[in-house]
């Protein structure tokens, strides 16, 4: 979103004095000095971090290495390269028995129903994990191995993903909202051994048979010639036998032996299929687990999870982190963008099933010994005052969620908002997408009154932790701006020509050297990384966002520039909806553009050339939008499609998505369409366009 314009020349927000006292980082001159350091001295800088942490076998010769330019060979990054540690000891282990954490809460877990709650101490969840790597091992799983995790926001989720890092195993969590096509596809290009999932849960009144999703994803991997071989179910809802009989008491939760049990867990009467070869109970498997177990000592560059994102080509790409890295960069990140103090409570909104979930939900607060929320729920429900109810109730000082979010409870105005005091919160974050001047105006005036900084947080699944950021104290703010790049990150805009531009500018967000939680390869596919990140300007790494730099060096991301879409925080590819509008039959092409919405910030606009003999209406709108859903997931629904008999192309045959952006926002002016090869199909396109688009 392109920032207001007055807003970027008058007005600059100021930390207030209570942030400033005691921050990390207390002023703009230190920050500079830090970052001067990070950028001069990178091993000097990040070797004295690294030293908070445990490490078996200590780096003792070359830091860092990394080739950036493709063209001078294979692109590669290494960190830490030899040195040897478990970040599952980091988070746990050492925050039990020598920060002596123990007994601290180490998530507050919040249900979909506000009775529905409990809470995890450190030593609760260390013994949890270490009994589920045992059954981990007992199921035959090894270091290298690859699990894919299939849930909702519930502790057990943290603790299966800590328990495959205990064990050296790759965990790759599938958001629950994905479909069984979704699922499948990520477990074959991974080759899993085992999937883990849910009985089902509730998103708001609406109860989801995730169970169901998850077999159909096994059936059509075993279509594809690949056989998952077991699958781990958690009874979440209450669900007891095969049978698909409902438990009355809902009982038998792993973490039912907390200090606080839930009160009351919504029951659904969820019918599911039972394979006794392949199904075995999560709970079965923990009664009689160890809770002692030896963690498996890595190597700083062992892959610690592969995470799929959308790409250009349709194709999901298999994002892989290693250990040592993304240890130091989130854990650092965290500590000083959110300006972390050990009696802070901390709320991340994000699914664990997205790259925020895993850095800011789970390993960077965890490797500060921080306490977090963590919600099932959704924000309106049972009421749209959710949110705020949530922060007084468990007095969070530090809120960190998606501009989407934020625009949706606008539009309920303040009333809901000033029912709670939210007297607790010092930090307010959003990631995720840009945020547009009002909704960050609102956001500081209501929902931070005035005197909590906004930390408009910049980062991909690709980067693994924050890249552009404010910190609290030290950087004055913009709204919309995420203002300056985090310690060790250096950006560069370049033009088209790959020429780096200075002072205020706009063009191509890259960056010119490695940070420690940078992605290492797309799983199984090194060259796609490459050719992804590195091929368009060598020598840098290619975010695929634009940006801007205004006059006094604060950044500005302006969205993607290939062909992505940014729905509610949530990076879609065009060519993956593209390809499952065309597997109807109706529909002989199809192309997707982004339209402006004013929660989503950015929604599907999709355009459909049908074959002859068949009719487009409201039925085949609605069974191409199932299609969609079924395919690729509820978040990829699109909001509008467009008959177009015609797709206005180059004469090489290329569609004109630049043309067919305009037209879905009714915009005249079309630019350059010299290269257009048929100038008949533009009027009739604008004649079809949707009505209430």
């Amino acid at each position: 979103m392109i920032p207001d314009k007055t807003l970027v020349e008058k007005d600059v927000y100021h930390a207030a004095p209570e942030v400033v006292q005691g921050a990390h980082v207390p002023n703009f001159q230190k920050y500079k000095e830090l970052y001067s350091q990070s950028i001069e001295k990178p091993e000097e800088f990040w070797g004295k971090l690294a030293k908070e942490f445990y490490w078996k076998t200590p780096k003792t010769d070359k830091f860092l290495d990394y080739n950036f330019d493709h063209t001078k060979g294979k692109i590669f990054i290494r960190w830490m390269e030899g040195a040897t540690t478990n970040i599952c000891y980091n988070l746990l282990d050492r925050n039990v028995h020598e920060k002596k954490l123990g007994d601290k809460v180490a998530y507050y877990w919040e249900g979909n129903d506000p009775e529905d709650c409990m809470q995890v101490t450190y030593k609760e969840l260390l013994q949890q994990v270490c009994k589920f790597a045992n059954v981990l091992r007992a199921q035959g799983v090894k270091k290298g191995d690859r699990i894919s995790i299939y849930m909702p926001m519930i502790i057990e989720l943290v603790v299966v993903m800590l328990a495959c890092a205990r064990i050296g195993a790759i965990h790759s969590i599938v958001f629950a909202g994905f479909s069984a096509d979704s699922v499948c596809e990520r477990i074959l290009d991974s080759h899993c051994s085992l999937l883990i999932t849910t009985d089902g849960f509730y998103r708001g009144d609406k109860p989801i048979n995730l169970k169901q999703i998850a077999d159909e994803a096994l059936r059509k991997c075993r279509e594809r010639n690949f056989s998952v071989g077991k699958c781990i179910v958690v009874k979440h809802l209450g669900v007891t036998e095969a049978t698909g009989a409902t438990d009355e008491t809902c009982t038998d939760r792993a973490s039912s032996n907390t200090q606080s049990p839930p009160a009351k867990r919504s029951c659904y009467n969820l019918q599911i299929t039972w394979n006794a070869d392949v199904d075995i109970w999560w709970h079965d498997l923990m009664k009689e687990a160890s809770d002692k177990c030896e963690p498996e000592w890595c190597d700083s560059e062992d892959p610690l999870f592969i995470l799929y994102t959308s790409g250009s080509t349709g194709k999901p790409k298999g994002v892989q982190h290693t250990v040592g890295g993304y240890l130091l960069y989130t854990a650092t990140t965290f500590k000083y963008v959110f300006d972390y103090k050990p009696d802070d409570v901390y709320w991340c909104t994000a699914d664990i099933g997205w790259i925020t979930g895993h850095s800011y939900l789970a390993y960077g607060p965890l490797a500060n010994g921080a306490t977090s929320v963590m919600f099932e729920g959704i924000p309106t429900y049972p009421n749209v005052s959710r949110l705020w109810e949530i922060i007084d109730k468990y007095k969070v000082t530090t809120f960190y969620t998606a501009p989407t979010a934020i625009r949706l409870l606008m539009k309920y105005g303040e009333d809901p908002v000033k029912k709670f005091s939210r007297a607790s919160l010092k930090i307010l974050g959003t990631v995720g997408e840009p945020i547009n001047p009002e909704a960050w105006l609102w956001y500081y005036n209501v929902v931070g009154n005035r005197k909590c900084p906004i930390m408009d947080t910049f980062w991909q699944t690709e980067t693994g932790g924050h890249m552009m950021t404010p910190l609290p104290a030290a950087i004055p703010l913009k709204p919309g701006s995420a203002t300056f790049p985090f310690f060790g990150v250096l950006p560069a805009i370049l033009n088209e020509s790959g020429e780096e531009l200075e002072g205020e500018a706009e063009g191509y967000l890259v960056f010119k050297k490695p940070w420690p939680s940078i992605m290492r390869t797309i799983y199984g596919n090194h060259q796609r990384f490459e050719s992804t990140y590195f091929k368009k300007f060598p020598g840098y790494f290619v975010t695929g966002d634009g940006c801007k730099r205004d006059k006094d060096g604060y950044y500005w991301i302006t969205g993607r520039i290939d062909d992505m879409l940014n729905v509610s925080g949530h990076l879609l590819s065009t060519a993956e909806v593209e390809s499952a509008l065309i597997e109807h039959a109706a529909v002989v092409e199809a192309a997707t553009v982004s339209h402006p919405h004013p929660i989503k910030g950015e929604c599907l606009y999709c355009f459909v050339t049908l074959r002859d003999g068949h009719e487009f209406n409201e039925t085949l709108i609605a069974e191409l939008k199932d299609q969609v859903r079924e395919k690729i997931g509820p978040i990829a629904t699109p909001d509008y499609i467009q008959n177009a008999p015609g797709l206005p192309k180059t004469r090489s045959g290329k569609i004109m998505r630049r043309i067919l952006r305009q037209i879905a926002r009714n915009e005249k002016d079309l630019g350059d369409t010299s290269t257009l090869a048929d100038g008949t199909v533009i009027e009739e396109l604008f004649n079809n366009r949707c009505r209430t688009a």
